[in-house]
């Protein structure tokens, strides 16, 4: 049995919050607006409150260790949603979604993935729970994702949707008639005497299914900073909360982290080798077991490296053209 923080009280606490914060976040998208700036990093700053909070709070309750492991594993999760969201970005881009619409979109995208890391999270503390072997093969599985990622952010490849080749929109597409228009956010409408699907139906179930692929990253990726239950969906609800807003904050930036996925990459390859440590550290004691302290710095050492390292890019690719000019001048 895995040792959590979570009483029948915090877990009731938890879920009536977060249920609440939904809530207000269908509330706000309930009349479609494109998202003004000043809005976008109001929220984004009050859901980037809520987790420092929270850890702070945890801290005298239950001790420093299970505020560190929390503040490292909403780390990665914010760091792994950030790429998410560029995902989002090219969906909404490929479907074609009305600017007013784009935040119930995300909406829609964030509860789904709030569902899928709650199934998976369950799945991973038994998987957990029947024997130490389940850190070797959480390891796999990031060593794996790490190098694919590593890989394609190395070759320069490109990251795009398909529409017409994901197969879950075409088996909508033949189960039901879909409109050519959006109709607000609706995600069915009667047309011609029968129900049809809207293209908004279309992209919310493109979200759902891209949900899938990050939760089989982010779970066993945060299972590395902590095995409690507990932390582990509090770190993937903070993290997911906040994307709704901060999309609109980044959505001119996220093109511009270019070395985001080298970052990513090291970090789920670091995360995956200390999964693998600690899984043999429980069978050889002799064997080093990673301090979640020292996961947080190097996590955060590299998101600034990689920060940086995109800045200074960014600002020689620009200069490029202006010197090439002053050559020929």
């Amino acid at each position: 049995m895995l040792e959590s923080i979570g009483s029948p009280l915090l877990w009731g606490i938890t879920i009536a919050v977060l249920l609440g914060l939904l809530a207000v976040d269908f509330a706000v998208t309930r009349r479609p607006h494109d998202v003004p700036m000043r809005e976008a990093v109001g929220w984004t700053a009050f859901y980037l409150a809520l987790p420092v909070a929270f850890g702070l709070v945890v801290w005298p309750m239950y001790g420093s260790e299970v505020s560190v492991e929390f503040f490292t594993g909403w780390v990665v999760e914010k760091s792994l949603s950030v790429d998410n969201l560029f995902v989002f970005m090219l969906l909404l881009a490929a479907f074609a979604v009305p600017p007013a619409l784009a935040q119930r979109v995300l909406l829609y995208g964030i509860v789904g993935a709030l569902a899928l890391r709650a199934v998976f999270i369950a799945l991973g503390a038994a998987v957990i729970s029947a024997g130490s072997w389940a850190f070797l093969l959480f390891g796999g599985i990031l060593l794996v994702t790490a190098v694919k990622v590593m890989r394609d952010a190395v070759s320069g490849h490109e990251q795009a949707v398909d529409i017409d080749g994901m197969r879950s929109v075409r088996l909508l597409r033949r189960m039901m008639p879909v409109t050519k228009e959006y109709h607000g956010a609706k995600l069915t409408v009667r047309e011609a005497g029968r129900r049809a699907l809207t293209p908004m139906a279309l992209v919310v179930v493109a979200v759902f299914m891209t949900d899938i692929v990050f939760a089989v990253d982010s779970v066993p990726a945060v299972y590395g900073v902590t095995d409690d239950p507990y932390l582990v969906f509090a770190t993937n609800a903070f993290a997911l909360l906040g994307l709704r807003a901060l999309y609109f904050v980044l959505r001119n930036a996220l093109s511009r982290l270019r070395h985001l996925n080298h970052g990513l990459a090291i970090i789920l390859g670091f995360i995956g080798v200390k999964l693998v440590l600690h899984w043999a550290h429980t069978v050889w004691s002799w064997v080093p077991d990673v301090p979640t302290p020292l996961s947080l710095a190097v996590i955060v050492g590299v998101l600034v490296t990689v920060t940086l390292t995109s800045l200074r890019a960014n600002r020689r690719e620009a200069g490029v053209p202006q010197r090439d000019k002053i050559g020929v001048g």
